[in-house]
């Protein structure tokens, strides 16, 4: 398929490395383009990638138009509105997310999972139920492992199950998952796609090329999901709503005994107890719910669905508890980059809260995150770029209990210092790490040493 094709890719992050890699490897002729000098990656990467014949051009601005080729991968880390981009679009050449190329390469069914918060949760979650029914089943995407890496090794009758962004799929072609799931849509991404109905509309396009033996799963308690679904005539895939506050006579509901359901065709069926689960809050209650429906879409026998949801412990960085010190629980939740994730992580506790938020903005407001600070947090702790803003709103709704940290090391510290037992001290930042960080990982590992470096913390 891709012998001598010529293929230029921006971005030398994960996805690019591991499609330069692929593709190269298929035949083709590759250019992989970064700004980011040489220096700046693995050098034992590069080598490999040079010794395929992939054409190198790191530390420019790149020039697709000139190495003329049949296609361009974006990364998702690069804007649309990058002015090599717009040329090439211009010039009427084809650009395509790294999961595209996968959708492309694979012969096994897709599961995506798209939403403003939740994807790695549900993502992670559908993996480990899928693996109890199917023996190849691949989890990745947006987290882990590019899909491109794997995405030929996968046979018909595999399943990829994949997180999705805005990003990956404001690019897609032809990308048909045959279950595809909306978790929720609340604003995010701001700064990259301009509006909210540009970032809605990248995450709507999961289910453009769906047909009608395809799935899609919905927020029925989402307004906006519910909204969309009704107004989207165009879309061809048979929908599947879930909920935690509707009895529906079609989806996947709690009932008033506490019992997850899934009700299709007059009938409804008992899958498992609501005090099965193990992750906590209400936003994860809608995560499993969502799971339920994708996996029963998938043919998934509800035995299985139900024990992979109760040995679900849950992922890093998403409301992940780490130590209990002195009766103060301190919990990390790094992967809440905007404003939602660190309200619904709020909810999560019933006990006072000092909350630590700030870094890289995303464009958006802050002032729903400060009703929810008001009604449960005790302290609030900021640091990075964004700091000054956060401020600002807190005080403009009459908030002083703010605490302007230089460093992630000076905001765990002072939060240890000012706890009482009964507290929780909840990292959920509401914001992007780069400011201070390579990724949000990195941010939330740093948390877990310096918490386990406190006075008072068992190993």
């Amino acid at each position: 398929m891709w012998k001598n094709k010529r293929i230029y890719i921006f971005g030398a992050g994960k996805s690019g490395l591991a499609a330069a890699e692929y593709l190269a490897g298929q035949g083709a002729a590759v250019w992989l383009n970064d700004e980011k000098n040489r220096e700046a990656f693995d050098q034992g990467a590069l080598e490999r990638l040079a010794a395929l014949g992939v054409n190198l051009e790191l530390g420019s601005a790149g020039d697709p138009v000139a190495a003329n080729p049949d296609m361009i991968m974006q990364s998702p880390g690069f804007p649309l509105d990058k002015p090599a981009l717009l040329e090439a679009a211009a010039a009427g050449i084809p650009i395509v997310s790294e999961i595209e190329l996968g959708y492309l390469a694979t012969k096994a069914s897709i599961m995506g999972v798209t939403g403003s918060n939740g994807k790695t949760t549900t993502t992670s979650l559908l993996g480990e139920i899928m693996k109890k029914a199917f023996q190849g089943v691949f989890v990745g995407g947006n987290i882990g492992t590019p899909f491109i890496s794997e995405a030929g090794k996968l046979k018909e009758g595999d399943w990829a199950v994949l997180e999705l962004s805005s990003f990956q799929l404001e690019t897609v072609r032809t990308f048909r998952p045959k279950v595809g799931l909306i978790l929720n849509l609340t604003p995010d991404h701001l700064d990259r796609h301009k509006t909210f109905e540009n970032y809605c509309d990248a995450k709507w396009r999961i289910a453009e090329f769906q047909e009608a033996g395809d799935w899609l799963i919905l927020n029925y308690d989402d307004p906006l999901v519910r909204q969309g679904a009704a107004e989207k005539k165009q879309i061809k895939s048979q929908k599947l709503f879930f909920s935690r506050k509707a009895e529906l006579q079609e989806g996947v509901w709690v009932s008033s005994q506490g019992m997850i359901m899934v009700s299709r065709h007059g009938k409804s069926e008992v899958v498992l107890s609501v005090k099965d689960i193990q992750i906590p809050g209400a936003h994860n209650l809608e995560n499993v719910l969502a799971a339920v429906g994708a996996a029963y879409a998938a043919g998934v026998k509800s035995e299985w669905i139900a024990q992979g949801v109760r040995e679900f412990q849950g992922v890093a960085h998403r409301i992940e508890r780490v130590m209990e010190i002195n009766g103060v629980l301190y919990v990390n939740d790094s992967k809440g980059t905007n404003t939602d994730a660190a309200i619904k992580a709020m909810e999560s506790f019933d006990r006072p809260i000092l909350l630590i938020a700030g870094g890289l903005g995303k464009g958006g407001s802050y002032d729903d995150m400060i009703e929810k600070v008001k009604e449960k947090v005790k302290g609030l702790v900021l640091i990075g770029d964004d700091a000054e803003k956060i401020e600002a709103a807190a005080l403009e709704q009459g908030y002083a209990a703010i605490f302007r940290a230089d460093s992630l090391e000076s905001a765990v510290a002072y939060c240890a210092a000012e706890a009482v037992p009964g507290d929780v001290v909840l990292l959920s930042p509401a914001c992007a790490s780069y400011d201070m960080f390579k990724n949000y990982g990195q941010r939330g590992d740093r948390f877990k040493a310096l918490v386990k470096a406190l006075p008072g913390a068992k190993a």
